[in-house]
């Protein structure tokens, strides 16, 4: 009998090792390569909300989709600290404004594609989405002559077909780890403690081209992290375009 409950033990330890060996496998290896990660044995993929690295490096961000009162001050306050960022543009806004568009382009700033009608992208279908990427893409081209390569999706919804048709369309999917909540009914000081705050090495930060305090919040915090010694430059020029893979956060992890 004590044999018997040895043995039985014995086979239960390995079985558990077993699993324990897996699951700190998969934690460390498998799943993760180009954003894949497992969610109840389902596989899931991941946009990119970080990148890691020990540069003091980050970038930030504009989604331009309502108004255009604030764009120029946006940019002559970028061009004051010779900051480089992203101002991720929908199809109706580009087209409304193309003006701006053109200068942004002037000026040395990335242009993403951000949709055509600002849906909820992850309730639509892969063809509704590829007419959702190409209809800003071509808006886009038309002013700058360029294809934009990183696309943030409308409210920050996504899931794996999204993934999917962005990346076969030539797309690297963007999120963002700081939200600077500009939006909202916020203080200029609590932006500005909101993103000095949580920024670290290899952050993509949040901001809206017609957030209603953006000439006061954006010199305090470019003002803050020049002072902290980071290098702001735009999302393109921060994430890996190869040899990496993603861990459970977003963040994306050279091979």
């Amino acid at each position: 009998m004590k044999k018997r409950a040895k043995s039985r033990f014995m086979i239960e330890a390995a079985a558990f090792l077993a699993v324990a060996v897996l699951i700190l496998a998969v934690g460390l290896n498998g799943f993760s390569w180009r954003g894949l990660i497992p969610v109840s044995g389902d596989v899931k993929r991941l946009p990119i909300y970080s990148v890691d690295t020990s540069d003091k490096k980050i970038a930030i961000s504009f989604d331009c989709a309502w108004g255009n009162e604030h764009t120029k001050p946006i940019l002559d306050i970028l061009d004051q600290y010779d900051v480089k960022t992203t101002f991720f543009m929908v199809q109706f806004w580009a087209e409304k404004f193309p003006e701006d568009v053109a200068e942004i382009h002037k000026r040395g700033h990335e242009i993403g594609n951000h949709s055509s009608s600002h849906p909820n992208m992850a309730k639509l279908s892969v063809e509704d989405i590829t007419k959702e990427l190409k209809g800003a893409e071509d808006a886009i081209v038309k002013i700058t002559g360029e294809k934009p390569v990183v696309f943030r999706p409308p409210f920050g919804a996504y899931n794996n077909s999204l993934i999917d048709v962005c990346e076969s369309n030539g797309y690297y999917v963007i999120q963002w780890s700081v939200d600077s909540l500009d939006w909202k009914d916020i203080t200029t000081e609590q932006i500005v403690d909101r993103v000095t705050r949580n920024v670290k090495p290899g952050s993509i930060v949040l901001f809206h081209n017609n957030a209603e305090h953006v000439e006061e919040y954006l010199p305090a915090i470019l003002d803050k992290l020049k002072s902290d010694g980071y290098q702001i430059v735009p999302i393109g020029q921060l994430i890996m375009k190869e040899n990496y893979h993603m861990d459970h956060t977003g963040k994306q992890m050279a091979n």
